[in-house]
């Protein structure tokens, strides 16, 4: 029978690995770690202090709440014959303390208004965008009627056409 060969060698001990490459895994994954730790310090400091700053911004819009004058629901007839519009305005203003001046200039606001909404067709604010060219119309106005630029937007409440 054959024999088996057996190994007269001795057996060497595996190869390890020289321990600088060890240090030097090491050291990269500390300033990988230090790296990271640093930058995620940096922005949620950055995202505080954003967040501090538009809880501010709100703040100051709550305190300054918007100031809205209202005026009476107009019923008027378009230039169409047999149509008509009634239409509810408010007025933002941009301060509060001209609050005064608009209410002196109802009336003449009022007649601007009836001028511009009776030479109106249907078909031109029957539409979003014909709602939107309207109340940019109707703010020039007021505006110009006022002789300053002191209201900031208007809204329509109610828009009801026939």
């Amino acid at each position: 029978m054959a024999e088996e060969p057996t190994s007269t060698e001795p057996e060497q001990p595996k190869e390890e690995k020289p321990k600088k490459s060890k240090k030097k895994l090491i050291i990269i994954i500390a300033g990988a770690l230090l790296v990271f730790s640093i930058s995620g310090f940096f922005a949620y400091t950055m995202l505080l202090t954003k967040k501090g700053a538009a809880e501010g911004e709100t703040d100051k819009k709550k305190e300054e709440k918007a100031l809205l004058v209202a005026l009476d629901p107009f019923v008027l007839n378009l230039a169409e014959q047999g149509r008509f519009l009634k239409v509810t305005i408010h007025f933002e203003l941009i301060d509060p303390s001209s609050q005064q001046v608009v209410e002196n200039n109802i009336p003449q606001i009022k007649d601007a208004i009836i001028i511009l909404l009776s030479s109106k067709s249907i078909e031109s604010i029957a539409s979003p965008e014909g709602k939107l060219q309207l109340k940019d119309e109707l703010l020039l106005r007021a505006n110009q009627t006022i002789g300053k630029d002191i209201i900031k937007n208007l809204y329509f409440t109610e828009f009801v056409m026939q």
